[in-house]
């Protein structure tokens, strides 16, 4: 962000407010086991900047969740969400628990007690939470139905990316991936691409990078590699995605998965996985996966990133020094949040748009963004993560010194 500031000149003082978040709540979340033991377990909130809308960021339950994660986070949702130029602001959540180790039953009371704990800091038009790493549309609805219950009304629009049976948003189960598709395209377009030439490696084969991964397939792009958190398949003549995918729910791990990965497969590393001949690399895993250490060997012409934060400062120069094109997280996944404002909306009108509406809007939304961040990087002469943060830091400023705020 400093180098984007300097670059377009930010208003010191709004660089000075940026770099602070506005609230930060951590909460005591005691929790009655199966065996009838107490746990107190830690959880966080921070909202880091309203100024444009209410602030907007997921909720992750992980076992190594701190405050200056959850802060850094909460930063990048204010810089993605302006990015795309929708009017919400940053905000991230998070609980220290590994929730393999909790039932069904615990898990809610969890989930119960955390939203008991941040509600008078939540709300459709204060914070509006989300689901993250570990945290799926039904926690979503367990936080609304209980927020609900504290309000005395529904209010369903505290969380999003809930179950459509409760106010759900069609699209939004894969909409990271599918606005990530997006600015893909447009990138193939400008350089002359042609899919059915192009090679990917998907790292991470979670929810985005799984959906990714079948959207490329339909498309026409060659997948040669996927992975997850035990290892990857390397097919060179392609991964069957949906095959895969299902194989995986059905044995746990990718590297189970050779057999119906499409062809000639083999079963490598993570490390190995990254470091593939490829034309686009999705980093769709979790934060720091290409850093100085293996920067170097990164073959991909291409890195575009679903995940948040998996390119280290020190890596992004050493890739921009080969001629790696990176299309930054703040841009590439914003498709979630996207989706996320659009069931926003929806659940306060009380009136749902379909598929087709849904994607329309969001296509647009990611194809204008992708635009507008191309020609700051010309503009500037920088590179795309450079020209996404000042795309972002002009609408803060301008919104910051209109509301008076410095």
């Amino acid at each position: 962000m400093k180098d984007a500031a300097k670059i377009m000149h930010l208003d010191p003082n709004v660089e000075e407010i940026l770099s602070h978040p506005q609230r930060i709540v951590e909460v005591s979340i005691p929790i009655k086991m199966d065996n009838g033991s107490t746990r107190v377990f830690r959880g966080f909130r921070v909202q880091h900047n309203n100024s444009r809308g209410p602030y907007k960021g997921g909720i992750r339950f992980h076992p190594e969740v701190d405050m200056e994660e959850v802060k850094a986070l909460a930063t990048w949702m204010t810089i993605k969400c302006a990015v795309v130029g929708i009017p919400l602001g940053g905000g991230k959540g998070g609980i220290i628990v590994d929730v393999k180790e909790l039932s069904e039953a615990e898990l809610e009371r969890l989930s119960r007690t955390y939203a008991r704990a941040i509600a008078p800091f939540i709300g459709p038009k204060k914070d509006i939470p989300a689901p993250d790493v570990y945290t799926n549309p039904q926690i979503m609805a367990w936080i609304a139905d209980e927020f609900s219950k504290l309000q005395g009304e529904n209010a369903l629009g505290v969380v999003t990316g809930k179950p459509l049976e409760v106010g759900g948003s069609a699209g939004r189960s894969d909409a990271t991936s599918q606005g990530g598709i997006y600015v893909l395209q447009q990138v193939c377009e400008m350089q002359g691409l042609d899919p059915h030439k192009t090679t990917v490696v998907v790292q991470g084969f979670g929810n985005a990078g799984s959906y990714a991964a079948k959207m490329l397939h339909e498309q026409g792009f060659k997948v040669i590699g996927v992975s997850d958190s035990r290892g990857g398949i390397y097919c060179k003549d392609g991964v069957d995605p949906e095959a895969t995918h299902s194989c995986k729910l059905d044995k746990g791990s990718v590297v189970e998965c050779t057999s119906v990965g499409g062809g000639d497969c083999k079963v490598v590393t993570n490390e190995e996985l990254l470091e593939l001949e490829c034309d686009v690399l999705f980093l769709s895993a979790m934060e720091n996966q290409v850093t100085a250490d293996n920067a170097d060997r990164i073959k991909a012409k291409m890195i575009l990133e679903l995940a948040n934060g998996p390119t280290t400062p020190d890596a992004d120069e050493i890739l921009d020094k080969k001629g790696v094109m990176i299309v930054p997280d703040i841009l590439a996944n914003a498709g979630g949040v996207t989706v996320s404002y659009f069931e926003l909306v929806q659940n306060e009108m009380n009136f749902y748009w379909g598929e087709e509406e849904i994607q329309e809007r969001l296509k647009k939304i990611m194809v204008d963004a992708w635009e507008n961040v191309h020609q700051l990087s010309k503009k500037h002469n920088c590179t795309l993560r450079q020209a996404a943060y000042i795309a972002a830091l002009k609408r803060l400023q301008e919104t910051i010194l209109a509301r008076g705020t410095c």
